[in-house]
């Protein structure tokens, strides 16, 4: 490297050369959730603070998943960070296919990071991954709607008073559906939904020597109460409609009722996105009559590095910049308390400007509530409220939701459905070695 100026300072221009030798380029792949996309308009932050430039590649959830994946698997080497979930971390870290976050800053504050995300995004007490949010899901309705109708939302209301609420409150001559709820194929789109939605019903994916459990009258059960639910009171097309489908009909006025992320509170309340902003409720996500368990699920969105990337630091430093409190602080500062991400951090809870936040106490409380390790009624076998942490789980779960799908868009019945969800689990569990 040759100086213009050679009268500087030595030490300087080390400082100089260091800096500009050590700038990066990283790739992430990420989701197009709203939060992630809100990450990236701080980018030059961070480009600013550090001197490593961001390659965004920003895709849908289900082609997200496929595609890191895929990377991940074969070694690709296309992406510095990689936004995972609470499945994906703990398996690939045993698999070592991710770099441990356990040198992580002291400033960063990993005791910080709510234990049930640290958790559920550890292997052997290792961290794997870091949660730019948290959440579980819930109920958001429109209280306007819900006071016209002449009923009072219970905190902790049942599937039957979803139902009977959809009912009084769906007005199709006004564009309103009773209820919007997840129908898209993907083991963590329409997936995650209808699996905690039998969670509520008793129902489960296997029993403790690997079966099946499709066959059983609470998947039956759970099952048609949610077909009948869309069919009567849900949107038409609900059979490809996912997490950013409903959030628009949503906040375009076109749904009483959506159960969905916990995430989906800043969105829906803003008046600068939701033309409802300013009637929405929240209650905690629905159990059915008589069974003790709701159907909340229990997710992190977290940033994760490959193992094998030749730009470790500079992720690692992303990493820390865009899951710290810091990165919180600049949000709120910028664009209020409301939309932070949530459910990553305790501090987060405990201040008392974010306290003020309508959902804040909610969405806390709901993924307090969910336990991965006692996801069901009965017992089970595995970890995991919306999904079962086995590797098997993505293949099969994303099968099963296409049949389920199928009957959404009225292509077969739930008979059928079930009957083929309970085939390819089975075979596929047999072809694995489980049983």
């Amino acid at each position: 490297m040759k100086w213009r100026n050679s009268l500087c300072a030595a030490t300087v221009c080390t400082l100089v050369a260091t800096a500009v030798v050590s700038a990066e380029t990283i790739t992430i792949a990420t989701v197009n959730n709203g939060d992630m996309i809100r990450m990236q308009g701080y980018t030059d932050d961070f480009t600013e603070k550090t001197g490593h430039e961001v390659e965004w590649v920003t895709l849908e959830e289900n082609v997200l998943r496929q595609r890191v994946t895929t990377d991940i698997t074969t070694r690709g080497g296309q992406f510095d960070i990689m936004t995972i979930g609470m499945y994906e971390t703990p398996i690939w870290g045993q698999n070592g296919w991710l770099v441990p976050l356990d040198d992580l800053s002291a400033e960063y504050d990993t005791a910080d990071i709510l234990p049930a995300m640290r958790a559920g995004l550890s292997y052997d007490g290792t961290l794997y991954a870091a949660p730019f949010y948290g959440e579980s899901s819930m109920v958001m309705y429109r209280t306007d709607l819900m006071e016209k109708a002449g009923l009072e939302m219970p905190a902790a209301p049942t599937w039957q008073f979803i139902r009977e609420a959809a009912a009084v409150m769906d007005d199709p001559e006004n564009g309103i559906n009773g209820i919007c709820l997840r129908g898209k194929a993907g083991w963590g789109e329409g997936g995650a939904l209808i699996t905690v939605t039998g969670n509520s019903f008793g129902a489960r994916w296997f029993d403790e020597e690997w079966n099946a459990q499709f066959d059983q009258p609470e998947w039956k059960e759970a099952l048609t109460f949610y077909v009948d639910l869309m069919n009567d009171y849900g949107p038409e097309g609900y059979a490809t409609n996912g997490f950013n489908e409903n959030l628009s009909l949503f906040q375009q006025g076109k749904c009483a009722m959506w159960i969905d992320a916990t995430v989906a509170a800043s969105f829906v309340t803003d008046p600068e996105e939701s033309e409802v902003a300013d009637n929405v409720g929240f209650a905690l996500a629905p159990n059915s009559e008589g069974v003790d368990k709701r159907s909340n699920w229990l997710w992190a969105w977290a940033l994760a590095i490959p193992a094998g990337t030749q730009k470790e630091e500079a992720a690692k430093e992303f990493i820390e910049w865009a899951t710290s409190k810091d990165y919180i602080e600049m949000v709120a500062e910028n664009e209020g308390w409301a939309n932070v991400p949530p459910g990553a951090r305790t501090s987060l809870y405990e201040t008392p400007a974010y306290q003020e936040v309508p959902f804040a106490g909610i969405t806390l409380e709901s993924i307090n509530a969910a336990d991965p390790t006692e996801p069901t009624v009965e017992p089970v076998p595995y970890v995991g409220v919306q999904f079962v942490a086995i590797p098997e789980f993505a293949g099969i779960a994303t099968e099963v939701s296409q049949e389920f799908a199928a009957v959404y868009a009225g292509q077969q019945s739930v008979d059928e459905a079930l009957a083929k969800a309970q085939a390819i689990t089975n075979e596929a569990m047999e072809a694995a070695g489980y049983r």
